[in-house]
């Protein structure tokens, strides 16, 4: 499967984004999707994840109260709405997806297989 991170751009603090990862391939629902991101020297963070069917998700706690994960697998995408952004959120925001029928929702980097460019997300305070 091959993924396309967008949606990122420069915001003020406590505005909102939605970032969207398109997939290609035919079995994008077997699929868990998982947010990532990078900030300037930092290692890479999971933020959120989906499972295949959208039934489970998981948020990390640093965002939990501002963000939502979905997906519509009829058009092969995952959707991370970001609202009340703080200048902490800035860095580069990666879609990765990992094949996986089931509800867990893998949160290190190693457990995914196919990643996206990344989008970058910047909010001025």
């Amino acid at each position: 499967v091959q993924l396309q991170a967008s949606g990122g751009g420069l915001v003020q603090a406590g505005d909102s984004l939605r970032l969207s990862c398109a997939a290609s391939g035919r079995t994008f629902s077997n699929y868990v999707i998982g947010w990532f991101r990078q900030a300037p020297g930092k290692e890479r963070e999971f933020v959120s994840g989906i499972s295949w069917s959208g039934d489970a998700d998981y948020l990390a706690d640093s965002v939990k109260l501002r963000f939502t994960i979905s997906r519509d697998n009829s058009k092969k995408t995952v959707y991370l709405q970001m609202n009340n952004l703080k200048p902490e959120d800035t860095a580069v925001y990666y879609c990765a997806a990992v094949l996986l029928r089931r509800t867990n929702i893998p949160r290190s980097r190693s457990s995914y297989d196919y990643w996206g460019q990344g989008t970058l997300v910047t909010v001025s305070s």
